[in-house]
């Protein structure tokens, strides 16, 4: 039997306990990560269990936790146990770790059946709708769900969830750098710096304190204005006014949609829907499924040659959807493209006041506006001109899409000749 050296922080022991959720959350320094990778990796070596590493986006194995549990193995003399092949890391008694995006997969995902542990890494990111479906689809007898984040707003589905209200079946632990008799003295030397010259950045990168927006943030005025004037709230349907929807057209990405209707000037945002990935088609049903009296569905200007796997561009197809099932509306519109970003962030900015969400249905829509920011230089801080393109960028294009719309005839003091190419 090979005796193995692991190396627990004591706020980290409930990780060998029984927990349907186990969370670790905190700022940098924690020794989280590193502790959730080697204790499944001997875990796995104490009996074969199937363990899923899942973050909101990954695109490629480098972006997993795959490298750090190499590492573990390494650490723990475990190289003649495991063997890592073909993007998994097997066992010899039968354990396999697999490693995916979640985003819009979950519930397709046939390796997440019978899955005894999962560990969802940067699960701040993940969305609502990836917490909503992932404990159904994690059904095992005994299985657990564990859950590692630096927490950034205190919106995020999963500091809600899990610090904000805590389910009875789950054990919460908050850890910093203080409370990892291993952490580096590189580590703790940089933490002091950074709390003698930038003490509320300190509280959030080393303490694991939540800012009010993040770095960059373009809409993070309007946002804390929206949410003291209570409105995020149940938003009603107004009876004889069409609803409208508001696109951005992803291809290997996504394709995001905001759901409104304009009555007096309030804009009542009822609902958003994106994915990837799919044929145009998949949009059309969901427009159907909702079940919404539409009135005109405003495209991006790109939608006159975008084709989403089709012959025809997305124009065209919505257009035939429109003449086929007269339910989903009467109207196309495509909406010119704006000569520059930030003309459109200052529509959409003009129009919040006037904006009332839907707390349910536009919690996934709602968390892009937050993280729709400004660029930002590594090395020097700075905060650049142009919006960060992530996986937040088509929610708030959608809405920038929204704001066009609502200046189309007129841009205030902007002409026409200056808002549009």
């Amino acid at each position: 039997m090979t005796t193995l050296n692991l190396k627990i922080p004591k706020k980290l022991k409930f990780l060998f306990e029984p927990h349907r959720f186990k969370v670790a959350y905190g700022g940098r320094g924690g020794g989280k990560s590193h502790t959730f990778a080697a204790t499944l990796v001997v875990l796995g070596y104490q009996k074969p269990l199937k363990i899923f590493c899942g973050r909101e986006i990954q695109n490629s194995l480098e972006e997993s936790v795959y490298a750090l549990l190499i590492g573990k193995i390494q650490e723990l003399g475990l190289e003649e146990f495991y063997e890592a092949k073909n993007g998994k890391i097997h066992g010899k008694n039968g354990t396999v770790f697999l490693f995916g995006g979640l985003r819009h997969n979950l519930a397709s995902k046939k390796s997440l059946e019978g899955v005894d542990i999962f560990w969802g890494e940067e699960a701040q990111t993940f969305s609502e709708a990836t917490l909503d479906i992932m404990e159904p689809t994690i059904r095992k007898e005994g299985s657990e769900m564990w859950f590692s984040f630096n927490p950034s707003l205190e919106e995020d589905p999963v500091y809600k969830l899990f610090v904000m209200n805590r389910p009875d079946d789950a054990k919460v632990v908050k850890i910093n750098y203080t409370d990892n008799p291993w952490c580096p003295d590189v580590i703790k030397t940089q933490a002091k710096r950074t709390e003698m010259t930038q003490p509320d950045k300190f509280k959030h990168i080393w303490l694991g304190e939540c800012k009010q927006a993040v770095d960059g943030a373009i809409f993070g005025d309007e946002l804390e204005l929206v949410k003291a004037e209570n409105r995020i709230t149940t938003v009603k349907i107004e009876k004889g006014i069409p609803v409208n929807t508001y696109w951005d057209l992803g291809r290997s990405d996504n394709t995001a949609i905001w759901f409104a209707q304009l009555v007096g000037m309030e804009w009542r945002i009822l609902d958003y829907y994106e994915n990837n990935g799919k044929h145009f088609s998949h949009f059309i049903e969901e427009l159907d499924n909702k079940g919404y009296r539409y009135g005109t569905h405003y495209l991006p200007h790109d939608a006159s040659n975008e084709q989403l796997a089709a012959n025809k561009t997305i124009e065209q197809q919505l257009r035939d959807a429109l003449y086929d099932n007269p339910d989903l509306g009467d109207n196309v519109d495509v909406v010119p493209r704006i000569s520059r970003k930030h003309l459109a962030i200052d529509a959409a900015r003009g129009i919040f006041s006037r904006c009332f969400f839907d707390k349910d249905n536009t919690k996934d829509g709602l968390q892009c506006l937050r993280y729709y920011r400004y660029a930002i230089d590594e090395q020097s801080g700075r905060v650049g001109k142009d919006p960060k393109h992530d996986i937040h960028s088509h929610g708030a294009d959608a809405f920038l899409t929204l704001a066009q719309s609502a200046n189309k005839d007129t841009a205030g003091s902007i002409t026409l000749r200056e808002f549009y190419a």
